[in-house]
């Protein structure tokens, strides 16, 4: 970082001058009135127990993580609430989400996404704090919708890579995605979502971009499953985390608890965990028993 520059996960960007750059949680939470998390859905409930001492009573939380909790199968800002009220805290949350790859936000390219909270006013100023020029937020009541699309989204795009890796075109890229989405909203919808929340950037919007961009982490993991190499292989290559390997046992989880069906996301967690392999997958789901759309 002497050099100003995350040379593993951001390479070629500049961090800008006015930008502080600490390891230092005391620091970093001094005094702060808004606090932006981006990091993997594993790490949310530890690293938020070692902020705790360091967070004003007032603060605003704002989570950008796309992932489940596997074993509590709670969302971000599920777990982030459950550690802060047990501190005490009348917690503050909002939750963004959206179509965004890191690279072509740091290269200032027009990026829209959503943000949520309960408390309209709360994501309202976030949405008038991070908007800029090329960074466009659209404010949600619904973060429950906004949640699940962001992480059930990872679950499909492993999929989408499988389709892409086995050389299969456009029509099957279309009916996963399409079909992909109607398990995200069924399950947003039980989980006490809005439907048309996963009609938009949060839902639609990121599971297009997930699905179909080259600079998608999770495809690129269901492209090298279909080249045949091992999870545990591509896994150990990556420098970065694919969430949908997590999530996928969650959102399997999660379904069954709520008598959801989610075929897709079943036979990703088939292929990932049991060594189904990838023709075999797209075969079931080829089969499953006809019904109306």
């Amino acid at each position: 970082m002497r050099d100003r520059e995350n040379d593993v996960y951001l390479p070629g960007f500049k961090i800008p001058d006015n930008i502080e750059i600490s390891h230092d949680l005391a620091r970093c939470l001094d005094g702060a009135e808004t606090v932006l998390s981006v990091i993997p859905s594993h790490l949310v409930r530890s690293l938020y127990q070692q902020m705790v001492p360091f967070l004003a009573k007032s603060v605003c939380l704002v989570s950008a993580t796309k992932g489940l909790e596997n074993g509590s199968l709670l969302r971000s800002s599920e777990i982030i609430r459950q550690v802060l009220e047990a501190a005490g805290f009348e917690p503050r949350i909002a939750v963004i989400s959206g179509p965004t790859f890191a690279r072509e936000v740091a290269r200032f390219e027009p990026t829209a996404l959503v943000v949520a909270s309960t408390d309209q006013k709360l994501a309202e100023a976030v949405q008038t704090q991070l908007s800029s020029a090329t960074f466009r937020l659209y404010s949600s009541p619904d973060p429950i919708g906004v949640e699940i699309g962001g992480s059930i989204k990872n679950v499909v795009a492993i999929g989408a890579g499988v389709l892409h890796g086995m050389g299969l075109g456009h029509n099957a890229m279309a009916a996963l995605i399409t079909r992909g989405l109607a398990e995200m909203t069924r399950l947003a919808v039980a989980l006490g979502g809005r439907p048309q929340t996963l009609a938009g950037l949060a839902g639609l919007g990121d599971l297009v971009l997930t699905c179909t961009g080259d600079l998608s982490r999770n495809r690129t993991v269901g492209v090298e499953l279909a080249r045949g190499r091992r999870l545990e292989e591509i896994v150990s290559s990556m420098k970065m985390v694919a969430e949908g390997i997590k999530t996928t046992n969650a959102a399997v989880d999660l379904a069954n608890r709520f008598s959801v069906e989610m075929p897709i996301a079943d036979q990703m967690f088939q292929m990932l965990h049991f060594g189904i392999p990838p023709q075999d997958a797209i075969q079931r789901l080829m089969e499953r028993s006809l019904k109306e759309e």
